[in-house]
């Protein structure tokens, strides 16, 4: 009987799940429309509620944060594009549009240049998204297989040294994804970045109101998410400098 149950509800959720996508698609080409006629708050309605229902894809969030530039609330078409960014990292579109609606930002911030091999490295594992090294990382280890399998069968020298050093070319391969695969996972989990939302804040010595005035920044302004302690955030700026600011002050990516 349990079993029989079980059943049912299992063809019950794969009938369900081809109509929650449909459903989604819906919204998208309602809010789509809604868009091209510059019914801009319908879309971002729309968009905001498909993202509700866990909905959440780079396309979305890119769509949103085009409809909160069309009108003209800058702040949040930023926090979208950098939401979306996570997901695509590589996609131009997105870093271009992102460009345009930081120009909108107050604050011109001197970013302490990075080494250039570390500057590589994060290029590199930027090409891809958390899915991305995931397949990599999944399809390199099957070839790794493929050809320890080869290495251990084959009589012949040549083909088990060819197959031992492809074989190791795949392990560093299916290492290297995985790091990136838990890297770029953490980063969209993590939430250590945040953008400012009030149009101005002073940035505190210490996580009170009593604390010393260090600088002031402004609406729109990319920051990192050191600490945290009560209703404060200790966050810091792309040119190093840090300090304490209101966590109502912000909104996290």
């Amino acid at each position: 009987m349990k079993r029989r149950i079980k059943n049912i509800l299992s063809l019950f959720l794969l009938f369900l799940f081809p109509l929650a996508i449909q459903a989604q698609d819906s919204l998208m080409v309602k809010a789509g429309k809604y868009y091209d006629s510059k019914e801009y708050d319908k879309a971002i309605e729309l968009y905001q509620g498909i993202l509700k229902n866990k909905q959440e894809s780079a396309e979305i969030y890119y769509n949103l944060g085009n409809a909160y530039y069309k009108s003209g609330k800058f702040t949040q078409s930023i926090i979208q594009y950098e939401r979306a960014k996570l997901l695509a990292p590589n996609d131009d579109d997105i870093q271009f549009n992102l460009t345009l609606a930081n120009r909108y930002v107050v604050d011109a911030i001197d970013v302490i240049p990075q080494v250039f091999f570390i500057r590589w490295y994060h290029n590199f594992k930027n090409r891809f998204s958390s899915d991305g090294w995931a397949h990599i990382s999944t399809i390199s280890f099957i070839l790794m297989m493929i050809m320890a399998g080869i290495f251990f069968l084959s009589r012949t020298a040549e083909i088990k040294k060819s197959s031992f050093w492809i074989g190791i070319l795949m392990l560093f391969t299916t290492l290297l994804s995985f790091n990136f695969t838990s890297s770029q996972k953490n980063k969209i989990e993590g939430h250590n970045f945040a953008i400012i939302t009030q149009p101005s804040i002073t940035i505190k010595s210490s996580p009170s109101d009593g604390g010393t005035d260090l600088f002031l920044i402004h609406e729109g302004l990319k920051v990192q998410i050191k600490d945290s302690l009560d209703t404060w955030y200790e966050i810091k700026i792309a040119d190093g400098n840090q300090g304490w600011l209101p966590k109502k002050s912000l909104e996290k990516i």
